[in-house]
C-alpha cells in the first residue's frame, strides 16, 4: 500500500516545560504496515509526544517526519497523512454516527458524495450499519470507539495514532478493538502508533517502545524485551524497565 518503508521518523525529540523535561532526545521510527506500541506509565511522556505528532504542540528541538514530510516545515502536508483517535471522545453526541463521519469528511475537503460513500463503507466494515442513524449518545462505549476509528479512517490515512483508545471500555469491547486495529495493519498495510499503559493490549505489536520519564527505557518485540529483562511476561518486563529508571532517579 505504501511506497515508503518508513511511515514515521522521530529524531532526538526534546520537549521541556520549565525545569521539567517531558521528552529527552526521543528517537525511533515506525515501519510501514506495522503496529508500534508506546507503552508507559502515567507521566511517561506519551501524551506530550502525541501532542507534538498531531501538531498541537511544537517540540523544542529534534525532527518529526511523516512519510518523509517534515512536520515543522510542512505541517499541513504531514498531518494530512494522519488518522487520529484521541483519548477523550471527540464525537458530537447529538449527531448520528453517519452524520459524525460526513461532517469529519467535509472538514477534510471530501465532497458530500465521497464522504457518504466512505462513511457507509467504514460503518459497514465495523458492523455499525444498523446503528448508523442513532445519535451517538445512545451507543455503547465500544460502538462509540468503533465510530471514532471509522471517522479516523475516512481520509484513507497512511498512519493511525491511537491515544489510550480503550479507556473506559469493558473487556469484550477492548478485545474487539485490539483485534480490529491489528487486522487493519495486517490486511490493509496501515501503520499504527498505539499509546497505552495496558500491557495486554500490545503484546503482539511489531515493536514495543517502553517510555518512562521522557526516556526510552526499552525497545523491541515482546520476546526481545523478555530476553533483555530475563522475565517471563511482558508485564514483568515493563515493570522491570520502569522500576530500573525509578531506582536510577532515587540513587
Amino acid at each position: 500500500m505504501l511506497l515508503m518503508t518508513v511511515a514515521l521518523s522521530i529524531d532526538r525529540l526534546v520537549k521541556r516545560y520549565g525545569k521539567l523535561t517531558a521528552l529527552n532526545e526521543i528517537s525511533f521510527s515506525v515501519e510501514a504496515g506495522q503496529v508500534t506500541a508506546l507503552l508507559g506509565p502515567n507521566g511517561a511522556g506519551k501524551t506530550t509526544l502525541f501532542q507534538i505528532l498531531t501538531g498541537l504542540f511544537v517540540a523544542d528541538s529534534g525532527q518529526v517526519s511523516i512519510l518523509g514530510i517534515d512536520i515543522a516545515k510542512e505541517p499541513v502536508a504531514a498531518l494530512k497523512q494522519l488518522g487520529i483517535v484521541f483519548q477523550q471522545s471527540a464525537l458530537d453526541p447529538d449527531l448520528t454516527a453517519h452524520q459524525n463521519l460526513i461532517f469529519h469528511g467535509g472538514l477534510h475537503g471530501l465532497s458530500r458524495k465521497d464522504a457518504t460513500a466512505r462513511a457507509d463503507k467504514w460503518l459497514k466494515t465495523f458492523g455499525l450499519s444498523d446503528v448508523s442513524r442513532k445519535p451517538c449518545r445512545q451507543l455503547s462505549g465500544g460502538m462509540k470507539r468503533r465510530v471514532e476509528l471509522a471517522r479516523a479512517l475516512m481520509t484513507d490515512p497512511a498512519l493511525l495514532f491511537l491515544d489510550e483508545p480503550t479507556q473506559g471500555l469493558d473487556p469484550k469491547s477492548r478485545k474487539e478493538l485490539v483485534e480490529t486495529v491489528f487486522a487493519l495493519a495486517r490486511d490493509r498495510g496501515l501503520s499504527v502508533v498505539w499509546a497505552t499503559h495496558l500491557v495486554g493490549e500490545v503484546v503482539n505489536a511489531d515493536t514495543i517502545i517502553v517510555l518512562d520519564h521522557g526516556h526510552i527505557v526499552g525497545k523491541g518485540t515482546s520476546p526481545e524485551l523478555l530476553i533483555q529483562t530475563k522475565v517471563n511476561s511482558l508485564e514483568d518486563a515493563f515493570l522491570a524497565l520502569t522500576e530500573q529508571r525509578h531506582e536510577g532517579h532515587a540513587a
